[in-house]
């Protein structure tokens, strides 16, 4: 088993006392306000794990456009990692990141080698994202050419090993477009960018599914996702965790505080070691420093209410979801003994297909819809080999549908949330 990194040791230490990691979405441009933002989130729970998103131009690697920001005094949505020096960044995580509080960067790159090089040699270690989860979606960058970027990264990471540092990296293939993409699809990128990491180097790492609203599906794509990590990733140390809904999140506050408390429930009910919170502002704009610690503080509360339910025994439903994405990764392993390799052969082939995935390397064969309890289900699998008892439908989706299963969770629990009394509850509607 490989040594744990800064986060996998500080996820495991809370594993063991029941608890469960919270951590936020956070980057702001200015240094000092991002060392604020970093300091209060390790004040607000013993719990929390801190973060530091970069910008989007620095994302995508617009670097002369983050030169003019800065220079003009335009506010980032981001902290510009490659544009501050690497003793400002030191400043920003002095005496505040180490084992009792860990920093990752997020990023969202298709081309991570030189965000890892400088957060690397800013004294951080933990990272995220992945060669297809941060291209596809997000890109236009060809898949081969970020396969290769995330190789060349990867061996960055790993060679912080020999400075006696053990590094991190989180898998974004659980998420892939944030919502509407059928589980078994989001857990065989997840295993597969998990797999890719351990072969180039990173040891340590974990393995990300988005919330998707609708608990009995959830919980049946957590406990697929473990076991199919638990074969296909021997020897490393991992852990899971879960991103509280990317999709359209409730315009209401009541309605975005009982989706954030659903997503605890979720996360605590099955043994997830982290979780990754929103706030009450999502809908509307970045959240500040004070809305991303009340969220923080919330979930890791409400978590502490639910620690006698950590983990606890609760039947799982099998309608397929852990034999789909079983088939899933064996078929893209058969096309290349190199798992970054077999992965662009797989995109190719249609063999992994996201719906509604607008990249070239993305063949856009397969689609998705709700089923009538909110699950989100194949409406043609295009050429995915996975199984045959699998419903192939043919049947399109028209826009009207579409649009509406995008707003069907914010809809939701909106609606929940102005009902009095017990229909105003986590595990109401989409979430029962």
């Amino acid at each position: 088993m490989t040594a744990p990194s800064a986060l996998g040791a500080f996820v495991a230490s809370r594993r063991t006392a029941g608890t469960l990691v919270v951590q936020p979405r956070m980057g702001f441009a200015d240094p000092g306000r991002m060392r604020a933002g970093l300091r209060a989130v390790r004040a607000a729970h013993p719990t929390a794990a801190g973060t530091i998103t970069l910008d989007s131009y620095t994302r995508l690697g617009q670097h002369d456009a983050v030169a003019r920001a800065m220079r003009e005094g335009v506010q980032l949505n981001g902290y510009p990692l490659l544009h501050h020096p690497p003793q400002v960044t030191r400043e920003v995580i002095r005496q505040v990141a180490g084992p009792g509080f860990p920093v990752q960067v997020r990023h969202g790159s298709p081309m991570p080698a030189d965000i890892f090089a400088a957060l690397a040699e800013a004294g951080l270690s933990a990272s995220e994202g992945g060669p297809a989860s941060y291209c596809l979606p997000y890109s236009r960058t060809p898949l081969a050419v970020s396969v290769r970027d995330w190789e060349r990264g990867c061996a960055l990471l790993a060679g912080l090993r020999d400075r006696g540092v053990e590094p991190h990296l989180e898998t974004f293939g659980g998420c892939m477009l944030g919502q509407l993409c059928p589980p078994s699809m989001l857990i065989a990128v997840s295993v597969l960018e998990a797999m890719f990491f351990v072969r180039n180097g990173i040891g340590c790492v974990s393995l990300s599914y988005a919330h998707q609203g609708y608990s009995e599906q959830d919980r049946e794509a957590l406990w697929a996702l473990r076991r199919l990590a638990c074969r296909f990733l021997v020897g490393a140390d991992w852990h899971v965790v879960l991103y509280t809904y990317m999709g359209l999140f409730p315009r209401t506050p009541g309605g975005a505080a009982e989706l954030a408390r659903h997503a605890v429930r979720l996360a605590v009910t099955t043994g997830t070691e982290r979780l990754i919170v929103k706030t009450v502002a999502e809908a509307e704009r970045i959240p500040t420093i004070e809305e991303s610690v009340s969220a923080v503080r919330e979930a890791a509360r409400y978590a502490g209410e639910l620690a006698g339910e950590h983990g606890m025994s609760e039947t799982v439903q099998d309608t397929g979801v852990l034999a789909e994405a079983e088939a899933l990764i064996e078929a893209t392993l058969c096309l290349d003994d190199d798992v970054g390799r077999a992965l662009v052969a797989a995109f190719a082939s249609g063999y992994l297909d996201v719906p509604y995935c607008l990249h070239p390397d993305n063949a856009g064969k397969a689609t998705s819809r709700l089923d009538g309890n909110g699950g989100v289900v194949w409406a043609d699998t295009g050429k995915l080999p996975i199984p045959s008892a699998v419903r192939r439908t043919g049947a399109g989706v028209g826009s009207a549908e579409l649009l509406r299963a995008l707003g069907e969770v914010r809809d939701h629990f909106d609606a929940a949330a102005s009902l009095p009394g017990p229909h105003n509850s986590p595990t109401s509607g989409l979430g029962r």
